[in-house]
């Protein structure tokens, strides 16, 4: 089941339930879906919504690319602030 919500920026949040419960704790995936400007008909995927382990609440994590350096695994975040490092919470608020 997908749910969308609206926002007055022309920006769709479509929530896509995880049914299957495969990986463990994972509840949806999430993507931000663009309806006007230089964005309109494009989409940004890899948000993922999570249980937090023995809380009530949830956590939103986003999109990111993996890479190596020295054997060491590390992420890269695709979405990130421009000035205000707070910014992203209203899109986690938004998903979550």
């Amino acid at each position: 089941m997908a749910t969308t919500h609206t926002t007055p920026a022309n920006l769709s949040v479509k929530i896509i339930a995880n049914d299957r419960g495969n990986p463990p704790g994972k509840l949806a995936d999430a993507e931000l879906h663009f309806s006007d400007g230089v964005l309109a008909g494009l989409k940004l995927i890899g948000f993922s919504v999570w249980e937090r382990r023995g809380a009530t609440d949830r956590n939103v994590t986003f999109p990111a690319r993996q890479y190596a350096v020295n054997g060491e695994r590390r992420s890269f975040a695709l979405l990130r602030p421009i000035v205000d490092t707070t910014a992203q919470n209203v899109v986690r608020d938004r998903i979550g």
